[in-house]
């Protein structure tokens, strides 16, 4: 094999496809890219057998042929070599040059033909949805999944399609994120449990254009998100993902209009006063005009009034504050409302149309602070 590429176009391919190498394999070809410029176009291919991604990168082929390599080693020596031409020939026995301007890396590469391909799954009818879209998406509820493996279904998102309706729905046992998309066209109902693992690396890697769209396949074990001239195959989470539908109620005491970055800024300080592994709650003392923000901890204490628009009951109730401000974070508007039931129930807070609703449970605290 001999191929000739510019440095940008090799390192962006090395870059999208390096996010499926997996870290720890007892496989060692699972540790290598594929280069595999046999059929008329170069294309890079990394798989971690959970997760499969392939990219096509520009650049001239002067001898077909396949190869195996190095992972890290390879991502490195690209990365490191000057922006200019780059040439990767091979020869019968997997030793691999990789010329750029004065440098020259000899490695030893392994047969492509033992890699472990992407598997072919059937594209049948695809979800297309904005890059800007998806990427948001993920990012607006991706922090909500549990970051253990003692319940699976946790540590993936629900994606579940209803027509013209997509709804993306994370939770942790503490708190649950849904983000609700008006798609462009109706499809037929699906509903599946994507890793959060793939939708991380998704969203690394997507260019999040508004233009530009993402074409979204989905079968009964695998995902498929083909976007630009990368593929992304990911295997499903299996099992019944938890119907929260009976903890969305609309039913509330006290309903809290506030401007978000007040906020954010008011409970973003009053983390100063917390040390790692500290689980002091910060508690809301919501009263006719303004919130009260108080946080009591070994290191101090803080207070703090924002003004606010309140219909309903007085509450006072406890939040970790982490919770709060992972949601706030990724909301847009400007003012945001809240919805709240008394001091054990879950707090809500979602626009009107409900295209987001990120639902806080709240925690016990001592009265005696007050």
């Amino acid at each position: 094999m001999k191929l000739i590429c510019s440095k940008m176009n090799l390192l962006r391919g090395v870059n999208i496809v390096s996010k499926a190498v997996p870290t720890r394999t007892t496989m060692a070809i699972l540790e290598c890219i594929l280069i595999d410029a046999s059929a008329n176009e170069i294309k890079l291919t990394a798989n971690d057998t959970e997760l499969g991604i392939e990219t096509v990168i520009e650049g001239e082929i002067l001898e077909p042929g396949i190869i195996a390599l190095d992972a890290k080693i390879f991502s490195e020596i690209v990365r490191k070599l000057p922006d200019n031409e780059v040439t990767i020939e091979t020869d019968s026995s997997f030793k691999t040059l990789i010329t750029c301007e004065k440098a020259n890396f000899n490695i030893i590469g392994k047969s492509g033909e033992d890699f472990s391909y992407i598997p072919y799954v059937e594209r049948k009818e695809s979800v297309t949805i904005s890059q800007f879209t998806l990427k948001e998406v993920i990012h607006q509820t991706i922090f909500s999944i549990a970051d253990n493996d003692n319940n699976k279904l946790m540590t993936g998102e629900l994606f579940e399609i209803n027509e013209n309706q997509l709804k993306v729905v994370s939770l942790d046992g503490h708190r649950i994120s849904i983000r609700n998309i008006e798609l462009k066209e109706n499809y037929q109902p699906k509903k599946v449990v994507v890793p959060g693992k793939t939708l991380n690396e998704i969203s690394k890697i997507i260019p999040g254009s508004t233009e530009e769209e993402v074409n979204i396949f989905i079968t009964e074990n695998h995902i498929i998100f083909e976007f630009d001239q990368t593929t992304v195959v990911s295997r499903l989470i299996e099992g019944e993902y938890f119907r929260i539908e009976q903890m969305l109620s609309s039913d509330y005491e006290t309903k809290i209009n506030i401007n978000k970055r007040e906020l954010l800024d008011c409970i973003d300080r009053a983390t100063l006063l917390i040390t790692e592994g500290d689980k002091k709650p910060i508690i809301m003392n919501v009263t006719e005009d303004f919130m009260e923000l108080k946080i009591n901890s070994f290191i101090g204490s803080m207070n703090e009034d924002i003004d606010i628009e309140k219909d309903g009951k007085d509450i006072m109730i406890g939040f970790n504050p982490k919770f709060f401000i992972d949601a706030l974070k990724v909301i847009d508007d400007e003012e945001i409302t809240l919805y709240m039931v008394n001091p054990k129930a879950p707090c809500f807070i979602k626009d009107a149309q409900e295209s987001y609703i990120y639902l806080i449970l709240p925690v016990n605290f001592n009265t005696s602070m007050n």
